[in-house]
């Protein structure tokens, strides 16, 4: 078992788990296929394609997220490079890194030159899945993962293939893409719920275009002529169809639409078929789970992710929380009782306190030290009494 959120985990990762089946004997639409089929391309992974079955109970989905990116980079490296060194990757994966965001942009001051090449790309990684600046803002978000992190396998692969990372490539691709997916949705005949979600969803995911700046209204005003690899053009057809499917209809018109854009890229008609038939299935089956599809209410959608992190938290640190608290019996006591009144203010500041000094010593609990993060007390508060239930009630009796 790894843990994607501390030091070491890739290493542990390609130790243990390796990384995708001799995915460089494979071509690179077989290769694009099996990586949608994990949920990467639609921005919601709901398994791992790696060669010993990865667990990612009570992972995050940016945990998830982060090893699903590491994953696919190195499935990418491999089919190009026809290498399946996981150090020569490592090292191949930073200098991209290091020329799409060079020296002194924000995540790599917080890179030591002390530190191991994969210690480095652990923070990388974990800084491109990082969509919000903080705790509230991320569990105000509609989707925490970024929808679009297929964007960084794109141009990895565009900086094998070149040696470099051409000028300008990344914000082209985001351009496109923008473009079409505003295309997909202008020429719906009714709107939806979800065609406002999705916009919200790119532009937090975006980073280098501003959404609304793109107005683009007909696809022959796309330029494509950058485009130069299948899987550039596979994605760009899979966000149509992503776009479109947002209603759970399919109209004339947007069939049209992506017939047209598959004529341009291209693109075999079996395939386009295919793409829709994946983002309906896929949506079908995972429904339930994608956060895109369930979003009720700000106040409500920062109830229930803050309330899935804090289980998620004390699920991992149960026995150290359990020790801690039990040394501290004046905080239990106060626990207990407030399960049957109101604390008064002198006692809830005891609280606070006393359960600061815990998260203190706990490294994973450090979250509710965070500016923002003593607001999550309260869900911490009410999960703790499920650590020992006996003890509480003894207190109570």
């Amino acid at each position: 078992m790894i843990n994607p959120s501390a030091n070491g985990w890739i290493e542990k990762f390609f130790n243990t788990y390796y990384s995708l089946n001799s995915s460089y004997s494979s071509n690179e639409q077989a290769f694009y296929c099996r990586t949608r089929a994990t949920g990467f391309i639609y921005g919601h992974v709901i398994f791992l394609d790696v060669s010993e079955k990865l667990s990612t109970k009570d992972w995050t989905s940016e945990e998830i997220s982060k090893v699903a990116l590491l994953n696919t980079l190195h499935g990418i490296y491999q089919l190009t490079k026809k290498n399946d060194s996981s150090s020569d990757f490592i090292s191949c994966a930073l200098n991209f890194y290091n020329e799409m965001h060079p020296k002194g942009f924000s995540f790599f001051q917080k890179i030591l030159p002390t530190e191991s090449k994969a210690t480095q790309l652990e923070k990388i990684i974990d800084s491109r899945v990082q969509t919000n600046d903080n705790i509230i803002s991320k569990n105000f978000s509609h989707i925490i993962t970024n929808a679009l992190l297929f964007i960084d396998v794109l141009a990895f692969h565009h900086f094998l293939l070149h040696k470099e990372l051409t000028k300008g490539y990344i914000q082209k691709l985001e351009e496109t893409i923008v473009g079409i997916v505003a295309i997909s949705l202008k020429i719906k005949s009714k709107k939806t719920q979800y065609d406002d979600l999705l916009i919200k969803l790119f532009e937090i995911s975006i980073r280098y275009t501003k959404f609304s700046e793109i107005k683009i209204t007909d696809i022959n005003a796309i330029d494509f002529s950058f485009l130069k690899t299948s899987f550039e053009k596979f994605y760009l057809l899979d966000l149509a169809s992503m776009a479109i499917w947002s209603d759970g209809k399919m109209e004339t018109a947007e069939f049209d639409f992506l017939n047209a854009l598959g004529k341009t890229f291209q693109i075999e008609k079996p395939f386009i078929l295919d793409s829709l038939n994946e983002i309906d299935d896929f949506i079908q089956q995972n429904k339930a789970s994608i956060p895109y599809f369930n979003y009720s209410n700000p106040i409500k959608h920062f109830y229930d992710q803050a309330s899935q992190n804090v289980i998620t938290l004390i699920t991992r640190n149960k026995k150290r929380l359990q020790k801690e608290l039990l040394e501290s019996k004046d905080l239990v006591k106060l626990l207990a009782l407030s399960t049957t009144r109101d604390l008064d203010k002198e006692e809830k500041k005891k609280v606070k306190k006393q359960l600061l000094d815990i998260c203190k010593t706990v490294p994973s609990l450090t979250i509710f030290l965070l500016p923002g993060g003593s607001l999550l007390l309260p869900l911490l508060i009410k999960f703790i009494p499920h650590l020992f239930s006996s003890a509480f009630n003894a207190n109570l009796d």
